[in-house]
């Protein structure tokens, strides 16, 4: 899990624009704004990078941006995005864990009313060293 940058060329076309990532193979959106493209084109990569993590996939090397030949109406953009943060927004169903402390520890918790979900996911969070 990382935070990648890869070059996009973005094309113009009449009903918006189209993006294509020369550097992996089947990656590509579209939006009807530029914004909306450029939104869609880190949704697309993340997507697509979290797969090649996932897999055990060699993930390539980006591109230089000036090695990419571009068409009239059409232009490169870097786009980044964060894999890890993706994982997070994808994978947010709770999941159910058992785990063993020693009774006192329960009822003094229990009685300062300490939410025990709340303050394992903190702990994790903060011993992986995520935010």
């Amino acid at each position: 899990m990382a935070k990648y940058i890869y070059p996009a060329v973005f094309s113009e076309e009449d009903d918006g624009y189209a993006v294509n990532f020369p550097d992996l193979e089947g990656c590509f959106t579209c939006g009807d704004t530029l914004a909306e493209a450029l939104y869609m084109a880190e949704d697309v990569l993340s997507l697509m990078l979290v797969e090649y993590e996932d897999e055990k996939k060699k993930i390539p090397a980006p591109s230089n941006v000036k090695s990419i030949p571009t068409a009239e109406n059409e232009f490169v953009n870097l786009v980044s995005c964060d894999t890890e943060k993706y994982r997070r927004l994808l994978k947010k169903t709770a999941v159910k864990k058992t785990l063993t402390i020693p009774e006192w520890l329960n009822e003094a918790a229990t009685a300062a009313g300490i939410n025990f979900s709340k303050t394992l996911q903190d702990g994790l969070k903060a011993q992986l060293g995520m935010q």
